[in-house]
C-alpha cells in the first residue's frame, strides 16, 4: 500500500517520505515579457533538482502558447516545469507558468497549504497574466521567504508587486540589468521603485536566487 501526504502527493510504501513531507519554504516569483523565453531558458535550466522551493512565472503571451514554452523548459531543466493548473498545490522543485489569458495567483487554505489559482478577472494594465497580480496573491499569504524577479519586458508590470512583496513578505527582489535584457522597461520599473536588492545580469541571475533559496543538503 502507498501512502497519500498532505499535500496530495501519492508515494509508495518503503519511499523515505521526508524527502516529500517538507515543507514549501521559498517562493520565487518571476515577471517577464519581451525577451522572457531565452530568459527563462537561461535561469530555470540552471536550477538544481533538489531546490526547496517554487518557481511562479508570468511570461505575457497569449493562449497555447504558455504551454509549449513549459513543454520546452521542462525538456532541458532538471526542475518539473508545466503549466499551472487551478488549484493545485504548490511543490518544492516545480516551476509553474501561468497560462496564456488566465491570472495566476496564489491561495492558502484553512491547513496553510499554498495552492494555486486560475482566474479570468479582467487584464490589469492590459496584461492577463499580469506579474503585479500573482505579486500581489503572493503577499496576501504572508508568507515569509520569497523572492521576486523581474526580468526583460515592456512596460511596468511587476514594479507595484515588487513593492507589496518587499513591504509585507520582507522579500528580496532581483532586477535583470539592462545590458542582458532585449527590453530594458519592466527591469527600469521595478528599479525605480526602490526595492530592488541586486541587478543581475542574465547569467547571473539563477545565482542570485541560489544565494537567497540554497539547496537540500
Amino acid at each position: 500500500m502507498g501512502r497519500v501526504l498532505n499535500n496530495g502527493t501519492e508515494v509508495l510504501a518503503g519511499t523515505n517520505f521526508s524527502k516529500y513531507e517538507e515543507e514549501l519554504k521559498y517562493i520565487v516569483v518571476i515577471g517577464t515579457s519581451t525577451g522572457g523565453p531565452k530568459a527563462l531558458k537561461e535561469v530555470i535550466s540552471s536550477i538544481p533538482p533538489d531546490v526547496k522551493a517554487a518557481f511562479l512565472v508570468v511570461q505575457h503571451m497569449p493562449p497555447g502558447f504558455t504551454k509549449s514554452l513549459a513543454e520546452r523548459l521542462d525538456y532541458i531543466s532538471k526542475v518539473r516545469v508545466k503549466e499551472a493548473e487551478d488549484n493545485e498545490v504548490i511543490k518544492n522543485a516545480h516551476v509553474y507558468i501561468a497560462p496564456g489569458d488566465f491570472h495566476l495567483m496564489v491561495n492558502k487554505n484553512a491547513d496553510n497549504v499554498l495552492r494555486l489559482k486560475l482566474s479570468k478577472d479582467p487584464p490589469v494594465n492590459g496584461h492577463r497574466p499580469s506579474v503585479d497580480v500573482l505579486m500581489k496573491s503572493v503577499s496576501e499569504t504572508k508568507h515569509k521567504n520569497v523572492v521576486g524577479v523581474v526580468m526583460t519586458g515592456m512596460g511596468r508590470d511587476g514594479s507595484e508587486g515588487v513593492k507589496m512583496l518587499k513591504e509585507l513578505n520582507k522579500a528580496h527582489i532581483i532586477a535583470q540589468d539592462e545590458k542582458s535584457s532585449i527590453v530594458f522597461g519592466m527591469p527600469k520599473e521595478a528599479i525605480l521603485k526602490g526595492v530592488v536588492d541586486v541587478v543581475a545580469s542574465l547569467n547571473e541571475i539563477a545565482d542570485e536566487i541560489m544565494k537567497i533559496v540554497g539547496v537540500h543538503e
